[in-house]
């Protein structure tokens, strides 16, 4: 129990500025409310001043031992009046544009390298894929998973193939279902790859290596059957796009795995919490290409039958997602 003496003391220290901290509550109840933006100049001053006094007087008050009540009420005010002088204050809205006008474009171009690495570990590894089928067709069905083949291997006829890639009515032949599982398989590949990146980035490396086996492999199959620009105007309408994500998300793996490998002169834990600013970007910029992937592939690829349509429809839509990688930010930065 406090004795009354502490109580005295207590009670003076409050009344002697019990009035300034009744106003630094009313001001951050409206800082809370309204945001600093649409408090006066005055108010914003001596919300920034009373803060300073209330940290001040909650220092006193722990070190002469003042009762607890009081100790409480000035942690739970300073606290709130930190978030309201210190937090940012930028809205939701305008993160999400900061990202886009330049945040995004320019962690793209700061991890160029990175980026790079991850279209020449899916690039080698189509080469590889296209080459060894090339060599024996045997190995589609080391490569391919079956599900993903969709009854698609050397044993399919070409007119099969073809109906396929021109199919104009998708819900009879389960092409929508099909390409709802590509894109649910080409999701988890660009999270497995960011992710696993960490682990010195050979399990990112792989992964999207052996994603460019399969396309590789699927490809030959049908420049083997006289079909090549067909699957190559059927690929491009969704797989610029999508293809570009899982790539990129690789290459923010490579960066987090770079900064645990070459820390430099920093902690490995440092270096990390460094290279993953940009890492994060560039997952999140892969995750935005993979929902318009989603939604090219949803209509676009089924409706649109024409070969040329999807060519220029595909890499359009990469030109500006490149033009955003190359411009963003430019006149920002």
């Amino acid at each position: 129990m406090e004795e009354p003496t502490d109580l005295i003391r207590s009670a003076r220290f409050r009344k002697e500025r019990e009035d300034d901290w009744m106003r630094l509550e009313a001001l951050v109840t409206k800082a809370e409310g309204q945001g600093l933006r649409r408090m006066s100049f005055g108010e914003a001053r001596d919300l920034a001043a009373l803060y300073r006094e209330a940290t001040t007087s909650l220092a006193i008050a722990r070190e002469i031992s003042l009762d607890k009540g009081l100790l409480r009420y000035l942690e739970a005010l300073t606290a709130r009046a930190y978030l309201s002088v210190y937090a940012p204050q930028e809205s939701a809205r305008g993160i999400v544009a900061r990202f886009m006008r330049k945040s995004g474009p320019v962690a793209m171009r700061k991890s160029w390298f990175f980026v790079l690495l991850g279209f020449l570990s899916m690039g080698l590894g189509g080469l590889a894929g296209y080459l060894l089928y090339l060599d024996d067709p045997a190995w589609f069905y080391v490569l391919m998973p079956g599900e993903l083949a969709g009854g698609r291997n050397p044993e399919a006829t070409t007119s099969y193939l073809r109906s396929v890639i021109y199919d104009d009515d998708p819900s009879a032949s389960g092409l929508g279902a099909f390409a709802t599982f590509l894109f649910s398989h080409n999701t988890r590949i660009a999270i497995f790859v960011f992710g696993l990146g960490v682990f010195l980035c050979a399990p990112a490396i792989l992964l999207t290596f052996y994603n460019g086996l399969i396309i590789g492999v699927f490809v030959a199959l049908h420049v083997d059957r006289g079909l090549g620009w067909d699957l190559f105007g059927w690929l491009s309408i969704h797989g610029v796009t999508e293809l570009s994500a899982i790539c990129i998300a690789c290459g923010g793996g490579i960066q987090l795995g770079a900064a645990v490998l070459f820390p430099g002169q920093n902690t490995r834990a440092e270096a990390l919490r460094i290279a993953g600013r940009d890492a994060a970007k560039l997952a999140i910029i892969a995750a935005l290409m993979l929902v318009a992937a989603a939604l090219i592939e949803g209509f676009g690829r089924q409706l649109i039958q024409d070969r040329n349509a999807r060519l220029i429809i595909g890499w359009t839509i990469g030109g500006l997602w490149l033009m955003w990688f190359v411009r963003g930010g430019r006149a920002q930065s």
